[in-house]
C-alpha cells in the first residue's frame, strides 16, 4: 500500500483554516486546504508519497492551486512535487522552523505581482532581408554562393553562421529596447529562454500592484510602436514563480 502524505503547493500569509475545494493534483480530486502556524500557512492536499511526473496535467493542477491561493493571500510558490509525510511534519519542519524567513518573503511579495511578456517578430523574411541589406559581408558571400552552379558546403555553413550571429545581435538589440522602456516600472526583471528564431524576448517582471496600470499602458504603447514588426503576448498576474521558489528539504 502506498504511503499517504500531503502535497504542498504554496506558503501563504494567513492564520485561518481555508478550504479551496476539490482541486488537488492527481486524479483523486482531493480537497486543498491550509494548515497554519501562527500567521502563516501551507496550502496542501492529501497525496500518495510518490514522484509526480512533470506532465502538462500535473503542472497545470499545481499552477491552478497557486493561482487560487493568490486570490486571497500573499503567497510564495513551493517547488513542484514537494510532499510532506503529515501535517505535523509540515508545521514543524517548514512553518515553524523557517518562520522568520517565510514571514520576510511574504512581506516582500505582499504588494507585488508577476507579469509575463513575450515578443515575437511578425515577418521573418523581412528580418532576414534587413540582415542581408545591412551586412555587406553576408550579402557578398550569399551572392558568391548563388553565382556558382556547384554550391560549396563550407561557404553555405559559413553563411548560416554569419546570419545566425547577426540575427542574435538584432534580437538582443530589439530586446534591449523593449526592456529599457519597462525597467523603471518593475522591481525585478528576469529574461527566460527564448524558443525558435522568431522569439525576441521571453521576460518576467515583478512589479508593485499600484504600477500595474502604468505597466499595461506601456505594453500597449510598445505594441502600437512595433505594430507590423513585433507581436506581443502579455500574461498575468501570475504566481511569482520566476522570482521565488520555496525548496523544502526534509
Amino acid at each position: 500500500m502506498t504511503e499517504e502524505g500531503q502535497y504542498i503547493y504554496a506558503i501563504v500569509a494567513t492564520s485561518e483554516d481555508k478550504n479551496f475545494g476539490h482541486i488537488g493534483i492527481g486524479s483523486r480530486n482531493d480537497d486543498v486546504f491550509t494548515v497554519c502556524y501562527r500567521d502563516i500557512g501551507a496550502v496542501i492536499s492529501p497525496s500518495p508519497v510518490t514522484k509526480y511526473p512533470v506532465s502538462r496535467a500535473n503542472t497545470i493542477a499545481h499552477q491552478k492551486v497557486m493561482e487560487e491561493a493568490m486570490k486571497y493571500y500573499p503567497m510564495l510558490p513551493v517547488r513542484f512535487g514537494t510532499i510532506g509525510e503529515g501535517t505535523g511534519l509540515i508545521k514543524e519542519k517548514v512553518l515553524k522552523t523557517r518562520y522568520d524567513e517565510l514571514k520576510d518573503l511574504l512581506g516582500y511579495v505582499e504588494d507585488k505581482i508577476e507579469l509575463g511578456l513575450k515578443a515575437l517578430w511578425v515577418n521573418m523574411q523581412a528580418i532576414y532581408k534587413e540582415i542581408i541589406d545591412e551586412n555587406r559581408d553576408i550579402r557578398s558571400l550569399r551572392d558568391r554562393i548563388m553565382s556558382k552552379s556547384i554550391k560549396s558546403q563550407r561557404d553555405q555553413v559559413r553563411l548560416g553562421e554569419m546570419v545566425k550571429k547577426t540575427l542574435d545581435a538584432k534580437r538582443m538589440q530589439d530586446e534591449k529596447a523593449i526592456l529599457n522602456s519597462l525597467k523603471d516600472l518593475c522591481v525585478e526583471q528576469k529574461s527566460n529562454n527564448v524558443f525558435g528564431d522568431q522569439m525576441v524576448t521571453n521576460s518576467s517582471f515583478l512589479i508593485s500592484k499600484d504600477r500595474e496600470k502604468k505597466f499595461d499602458e506601456k505594453v500597449n504603447k510598445l505594441s502600437a510602436k512595433y505594430d507590423g514588426r513585433l507581436k506581443f503576448k502579455y500574461v498575468g498576474p501570475v504566481p511569482p514563480c520566476n522570482f521565488i521558489e520555496i525548496v523544502v528539504k526534509w
